[in-house]
């Protein structure tokens, strides 16, 4: 099992009242040049609030949810420090997909 560090909000928080898709570009950026493997994600609708010992965080986030997944928890204390309305936990899993599994459908 992995453990994996999160933050999460309102989807319209985290992409329309914050420039997290800037923060995430430059991170990307910053890890390209640095030949440093990607260790974060973006996730619409995050499977993983489903699980139950995370029932009250789910209960306190605005629908739709997102959420920026990690295995680097430095990385997500700097987030919840520069997004201040965010939520942070952490959660294990067998493996990234069942991580970072999204309830977002595509047609």
């Amino acid at each position: 099992m992995t453990t994996y560090y999160y933050v999460v909000a309102s989807d319209r928080f985290l992409f329309v009242d914050e420039p997290t898709d800037e923060v995430i570009k430059e991170r990307i950026r910053n890890y390209q040049e640095n030949e440093k493997e990607i260790d974060f994600w973006v996730v619409k609708q995050p499977t993983f609030l489903d699980l139950p010992q995370l029932s009250a965080i789910k209960s306190q986030v605005p629908t739709p949810a997102a959420a920026i997944v990690s295995t680097n928890k430095s990385f997500i204390t700097w987030l919840k420090l520069r997004l201040e309305f965010v939520m942070v936990g952490e959660f294990e899993a067998a493996d990234v997909t069942r991580a970072i599994a999204s309830g977002v459908t595509v047609e």
